[in-house]
């Protein structure tokens, strides 16, 4: 029989030492954190929830993902560095989010009454123009995988919101966009950036008096307990981006990648697709309560909060770009007010 020499297991003890890193590293899942400002059972949350369970499924446990709703991770100004820095790999910030980036284009979605319905919206992100505006992040070193829609804006204060002269002196929350702070201020209120996790107790403790927002967020943050006015408006429309941190995306194993963008694809599709019906049950639940008037602006309001606001359109060329306004005026089918 023969024994193997000295060299001979000191090769094969050196093989086994470099081999076997390379095996626990294979079966190491790859991690995706994916945070997020809203609670899980939202449109939003459910997406992200879709996302998860296909990759996971589809890429067979080769990729993990965490889900961290609820600003857990972080608040609305602070997510979108984290991802910058690699702390956090996946987020879907709403579109207002990438003005303070400097991608100031995207603040073209806070127009009010740029998009006459869901469709004129999609129209928009689903064809070439929501491709060129995903391009631009990349210099951000970030990637756009897909957009979420969110359904219609509606307004809430402590006193009924009818006419324009109610929004006189009231300290109205907004996020952090140049042109929902025009858009306010057209109404005669008080633009007050805050964080989307603070808003509730802004709002009870009078910090703020008001808030814009889609009906699905007032109510999984019961918003409607501490707001005791509603009104339908329809104004402007809530967006999220689902966004990559662009290193981390284009590291991985082709493969992988390629599953990751098909399960965020049929995510998209699920995210869209529920909106609509959980916004309008969120305002069943919300009129249910009886905590809060729901209000809907007769045909005369509507064209005087029209009056009113359209002029932030112009206004906002000079920061958003007059190609870029019309670039979606173009693909949404936008009629102005007459």
């Amino acid at each position: 029989m023969n024994t193997p020499n000295r060299r001979t297991l000191l090769a094969c003890a050196a093989a086994c030492a470099f081999a076997l890193p390379g095996l626990v590293h294979a079966q190491a899942p790859i991690i995706i954190k994916f945070s997020h400002v809203v609670a899980p059972d939202t449109p939003k949350g459910k997406g992200a929830q879709r996302f998860k369970e296909l990759a996971e499924e589809r890429t067979k446990g080769r990729v993990k993902v965490e889900v961290y709703p609820n600003s857990q991770l972080y608040k609305d100004k602070e997510e979108m560095e984290a991802l910058q820095l690699g702390s956090v790999q996946m987020l879907a910030p709403s579109l207002a989010k990438f003005g303070p980036l400097g991608v100031k284009e995207f603040e073209v979605f806070d127009l009010p009454y740029i998009f006459k319905d869901d469709a004129a919206f999609h129209a928009v992100t689903d064809g070439p123009v929501g491709a060129e505006m995903f391009k631009k992040l990349e210099a951000k070193g970030i990637k756009g995988l897909g957009y979420w829609d969110n359904g219609f804006h509606i307004m809430s204060a402590n006193k009924p919101l009818h006419n324009v002269a109610d929004f006189k002196g009231l300290k109205m929350r907004i996020q952090s966009s140049k042109v929902l702070d025009a858009q306010m201020r057209a109404l005669g209120a008080i633009p007050q950036v805050m964080a989307f996790s603070e808003l509730y107790q802004g709002l009870q403790s009078g910090v703020v008096d008001g808030t814009e927002g889609v009906p699905s967020n007032f109510y999984t943050q019961k918003i409607y307990e501490v707001q005791k006015h509603i009104t339908l408006s329809n104004h402007g429309h809530l967006a999220y981006a689902v966004i990559v941190n662009k290193k981390f995306w284009e590291g991985l194993p082709a493969d992988i990648r390629a599953t990751l963008e098909g399960a965020m694809k049929d995510a998209t599709t699920y995210a869209n697709a529920i909106a609509s019906t959980d916004n309008a049950a969120a305002l069943d639940k919300i009129k249910a309560s009886g905590k809060s008037t729901v209000y809907t602006p007769t045909a005369a309001e509507s064209n005087e909060w029209k009056k009113a606001l359209m002029p932030v359109h112009k206004e906002m060329e000079s920061r958003v770009g007059k190609a870029t306004i019309e670039m979606v005026y173009k693909a949404a089918g936008f009629v102005a007010p007459k």
